[in-house]
């Protein structure tokens, strides 16, 4: 029997692909019929469906057989619903910019390309955006795993109207960028404080001598880098993400450089309606309580007693009274499943403030 050549078998596999392109075009293009016909058929006028969403990308990372990784298979799906969703309206979604940041990167997840940005200079501009209705959600830092909350967001989730709808985790992988190519002849490097503090051990490590300067974004810092390069031949560089360097047209010197490989920020989608159950939810809430022992634990205390599980604790200066502190508080489940309702109705009666963040899906990969 004769072997078939290597050209015969590469041949065949690529007529397999393309076969199978078409049936995926055909079956993409039902679904998107699909998803305008449910659009049609909504009277409640809410494009985005948090729930609803989760709910399918759960369904296809259980089903997942491979070779494609979860985040692959999420990464293509949300694609394909942005799209879909966009037949029906192309949502408008603020977050901190400039461009490059990893807010846009956040709001590209959750989001897709289906949609249009309003960059913001400011997390409180992000806010009033969305409550302005000039934009349909914003995308929120909350905190990261090593520098902790960004208390500028959690202040004004408990002075906005505002609900959150969803959360979005992004694994942060620091780039070292310039417009120059040789890593030896760097003399200064930009970024964020807090970026700088998270390759710190490997900025001492690698370059030691060189000055390192805050500014306040690493997108700032790839422009700056791109710029006093190419006019001004200052050898320069910043730290940033890959998408920063294709952004600002900048070589990339080193990959990887956080000192933490499990480095990750949480983002807050905020939006101005609730979110159904989507069957693995988390709901957050600010409290206050009087400042006498043992205050706070009987505060939480309905929690234990309704088998509400708590993932996040946060304190924050109430800044109504010295020494008076409000508690930000993430619990499981939503905020109607009657085990977590009735934890809340019991907090309620024994809370000086209590005011519910809303209820959402926790972060799919």
């Amino acid at each position: 029997m004769t072997d078939i050549p290597p050209s015969n078998k590469l041949r065949q596999h690529r007529d397999q692909i393309d076969a199978i392109d078409e049936q995926i075009l055909k079956l993409v293009n039902d679904r998107a019929s699909h998803a305008r016909h449910i659009g049609e058929l909504k009277d409640d006028g809410v494009i985005y469906r948090p729930e609803r969403e989760a709910q399918v990308l759960r369904r296809l990372v259980e089903n997942n057989n491979g070779p494609l990784p979860a985040e692959a298979v999420t990464n293509i799906f949300r694609s394909i619903m942005s799209n879909c969703r966009a037949l029906e309206k192309e949502l408008t979604v603020a977050f901190l910019g400039p461009l490059g940041t990893y807010s846009e990167e956040a709001a590209l997840k959750q989001f897709g390309q289906g949609r249009s940005a309003v960059v913001c200079g400011s997390i409180d501009e992000v806010f009033r955006t969305v409550e302005s209705g000039q934009a349909d959600y914003g995308i929120v830092p909350v905190e990261n795993s090593n520098e902790g909350a960004v208390g500028l967001t959690l202040d004004l989730l408990l002075s906005s109207p505002l609900k959150i709808c969803g959360e979005v985790t992004i694994p942060i992988h620091h780039c070292l960028l310039s417009a120059q190519t040789d890593l030896s002849k760097i003399t200064h490097i930009f970024s964020h404080a807090q970026s700088l503090s998270q390759c710190h051990e490997w900025l001492n490590r690698v370059m030691p001598n060189v000055t390192r300067e805050a500014v306040v974004s690493n997108a700032l810092a790839a422009q700056m880098a791109h710029d006093l390069v190419t006019t001004e031949n200052t050898p320069v560089a910043a730290i940033a993400s890959k998408r920063a360097a294709e952004l600002f047209n900048l070589n990339v010197l080193a990959e990887n450089i956080e000192d933490d490989p499990k480095n990750t920020t949480r983002f807050l989608v905020i939006s101005t309606h609730d979110v159904a159950p989507s069957g693995q939810d988390k709901t957050s809430l600010v409290m206050a309580t009087k400042n006498q022992p043992g205050a706070i634990l009987g505060l939480l205390s309905p929690l234990a007693e309704h088998g509400v599980s708590m993932t996040k604790l946060e304190s924050r200066p109430s800044k109504v009274g010295m020494w008076e502190y409000m508690f930000y508080v993430d619990i499981e489940g939503h905020e109607h499943s009657a085990n977590v309702a009735a934890a809340i109705k019991e907090i309620e009666g024994r809370a000086s403030y209590l005011k519910h963040l809303g209820s959402y899906p926790v972060a799919v990969v």
